[in-house]
């Protein structure tokens, strides 16, 4: 199970299921960030110890964690209990043991993501409405003909977004989104679909209408990378507050 979707050099995320004395973060417990070194078995894997500022964070000998893994294929996550930890070749190496299953990580699949990020949008044919309802065609195939309006995403999340434009577009509209993130240094373009869900005039800027739209005909490999990219993200912000 383990081996089938977790590889050597994946990432992980490692925070405390048991408060420990002087750690801090989400819920009063810090996340540390790792990666898989080697696979020994189906339930036990070597990571690299954490490391903060340059400095070995020396996790105890039975303590537990929650471990989440950024796959090729998505998100998972398990608990583990570190049974060992030794130095190989200059490298120091922590041996945990899974105490539960691995799965999918879908805690944060809805959470939304403040952000500003770019994007263009229009309103899809009742054709290419129905042809996506038969799956005979996919977001990246649709053709545009006029061109695309430009946009504002304020706030992402695998379950939609909400963006500012000066188009206004109507509640049940389905649109054609497309945008760039950054997911592991690598500018990715996506193209999705999204109902409208509602419009309001935006409060601080005139023109501007703030639209929250709800993806459909997402592919669930596409939802895992914008989970994984808000995952990145919240990472980047946690290393910065650390330094302030």
């Amino acid at each position: 199970m383990l081996s089938k979707f977790i590889k050597s050099g994946d990432r992980i995320d490692l925070q405390a299921l048991e408060r420990i004395e002087g750690e801090r973060g989400e819920n009063g417990h810090r996340v540390y960030a790792s990666s898989v070194s080697e696979i020994i078995s189906e339930d036990t894997l070597e990571i690299l110890m954490p490391m903060e500022k340059s400095k070995l964070i020396l996790l105890p000998i039975d303590g537990k964690y929650n471990l989440i893994f950024y796959g090729e294929n998505g998100l998972y996550e398990c608990d583990a209990r570190i049974v060992d930890r030794y130095k190989s070749n200059n490298v120091y190496i922590l041996v945990v043991e899974l105490i539960s299953n691995l799965r999918k990580y879908q805690r944060r699949e809805y959470y939304r993501f403040s952000c500003a990020i770019e994007m263009t949008s229009r309103v899809l044919e009742a054709s290419e409405l129905e042809a996506m309802d038969r799956g005979v065609l996919k977001p990246d195939m649709l053709e545009h003909s006029e061109p695309l309006k430009r946009s504002i995403i304020v706030d992402i999340s695998g379950g939609g977004l909400r963006f500012l434009s000066t188009q206004k577009y109507e509640k049940d509209d389905t649109l054609y989104i497309g945008y760039h993130l950054m997911i592991g240094g690598e500018k990715k373009k996506f193209e999705s679909t999204g109902k409208v869900l509602s419009i309001r005039k935006s409060e601080n800027r005139p023109g501007v209408w703030e639209h929250r739209v709800q993806f459909c005909h997402m592919d669930e490999k596409e939802r895992e990378q914008i989970i994984k990219y808000i995952f990145e993200e919240e990472r980047k912000s946690r290393r910065k507050e650390r330094f302030v």
